[in-house]
């Protein structure tokens, strides 16, 4: 904010060299900037920024957050808002990706669009983002804000800058989410938490068991040499993976593959570490997104570096280069397989319900088939009313199945039967027992006979 009484002064010392219009209300420009005070910026940020990313995920929030409310106010809406920066070509960059990830994300405009924008009226460019003399990442291919929303990495809806901004310091455990909830990246865990030689400070394994069991990780990539005992990771029950390569180069074809199947094959989250987590573990995490995301390899190390500033250094970037197509083929093949699989368990799925729906309809239709062949032949039956009893339905209220009621019958007629009609047999000897004893005369005589 400036003092009415300089506003003349101040005016005279921004001078419009570039000018470019995003949407109504924001303007581009690009100024001789003589006011040193408006970019609050130390020798020690300069010289961290100069040789890495100079952006990270809470500064591109914050940017875009505070941009948005002003385009969205009251206020200003009959006025211009003006993005503005130097000549310092570090600063212009800085600037350019600010202002071209937020007509990505909420202009809704293409990478190459708001880079268009970008260099109207430019003709000095914009220096590319370097970290070797052979490699530069160009502003116009850093399309990652794209990539990030259209895989759901990156919304801003759910982001907490606070939370970022604690974990990444190195006394809070140095990590970064690369692929939230898949892929971490952190420095390397060592034996002892405290260390005199070294001006930071320095974290057990068992300083991460409590964050990375509330974020479901379950597997520990190492990509150094031996700092700590990986059986401590073991032993709190995390699966622990040895991939050693020298800092500062390139991994081998097996160890991609190994790292790759680590990460496919592990139903929580996988955590990465190097030394510092920076080159070896960015270089892997390359592969995973080129692989699964179809990420660009520049695309992929803007990613990755806006997450975790300082990532993928040196020949690591002409690697994830030459890696792009392969990874991309082997990417193809392995949705592919994921396609069948799910096709074929799906296809499994309905044939087990069609196998259930089947054996129940055979099942009810078996018991239906029993009742109408037992009423049939109760039909057949004859019963004689002279010598049966007649059995009222309140005498066998008990049973509630009109066919246990028919067998109930049948059984009591059966018994009555046996009990009512007499074969001549009992008759006679019913007569026999009628009879009156016979008199002692009668039986001396018959004796006599």
């Amino acid at each position: 904010r400036m003092r009415k009484s300089r506003r003349h002064t101040q005016r005279a010392l921004f001078r419009p060299r570039a000018t470019g219009c995003l949407t109504d209300g924001l303007n581009i420009k690009t100024l001789d900037f003589t006011f040193p005070k408006l970019l609050h910026l130390s020798h020690c940020v300069l010289q961290f920024l100069c040789r890495l990313w100079a952006l990270n995920l809470a500064m591109l929030y914050r940017y875009c957050w505070k941009l948005n409310k002003k385009l969205k106010s009251f206020t200003m809406s009959r006025k211009s808002l003006v993005h503005y920066t130097s000549y310092d070509q570090k600063k212009r960059a800085n600037a350019a990706v600010l202002i071209g990830a937020y007509a990505v994300m909420y202009l809704k405009r293409s990478p190459e669009d708001a880079y268009r924008t970008l260099i109207v009226g430019n003709s000095t460019g914009y220096m590319p983002f370097r970290y070797s003399c052979a490699f530069v990442v160009k502003i116009c291919s850093c399309s990652f804000p794209l990539q990030a929303l259209q895989h759901g990495f990156l919304d801003f809806e759910m982001f907490s800058a606070e939370e970022y901004e604690h974990y990444e310091r190195v006394e809070n455990g140095d990590m970064n989410w690369i692929v939230p909830g898949k892929v971490l990246a952190f420095s390397s865990p060592h034996s002892r938490g405290e260390s005199e030689s070294l001006s930071y400070p320095l974290h057990t394994p068992e300083a991460y068991f409590s964050y990375f069991c509330q974020n479901d990780i379950t597997t520990v990539v190492r990509l150094n040499r031996t700092l700590y005992d990986g059986r401590r990771f073991e032993d709190a029950g995390f699966e622990h993976h040895d991939l050693f390569f020298l800092d500062g180069t390139t991994p081998s074809d097996l160890i991609v593959r190994r790292f790759l199947h680590v990460c496919e094959s592990t139903d929580g989250a996988v955590a990465v570490h190097c030394k510092a987590g920076l080159g070896r573990t960015g270089t892997l995490i390359g592969c995973y997104l080129m692989k699964h995301f179809r990420f660009t390899a520049a695309e992929a190390i803007a990613w990755i570096r806006v997450c975790r500033p300082g990532s993928i250094i040196g020949p690591q970037q002409n690697f994830l280069e030459e890696k792009q197509h392969s990874l991309w083929v082997q990417g193809d093949v392995h949705r592919s397989k994921q396609k069948l699989v799910q096709q074929r368990l799906s296809r499994q799925q309905q044939l087990q319900q069609q196998l259930q729906l089947h054996r129940s309809d055979s099942v009810q239709g078996g018991k239906q088939e029993a009742v109408s062949s037992l009423l049939s032949s109760m039909d057949d039956l004859s019963i004689n009313t002279v010598l049966c009893k007649s059995y009222s339905l309140d005498e066998v209220s008990g049973f509630r199945s009109q066919c246990c009621v028919f067998m109930l019958l049948i059984v009591s007629v059966q018994n009555n039967c046996k009990e009512v009609s007499l074969t001549q047999g009992d008759e006679l000897r019913a007569l026999k027992g009628k009879r009156p004893p016979r008199s002692a005369s009668s039986c001396s005589r018959y004796q006599h006979l």
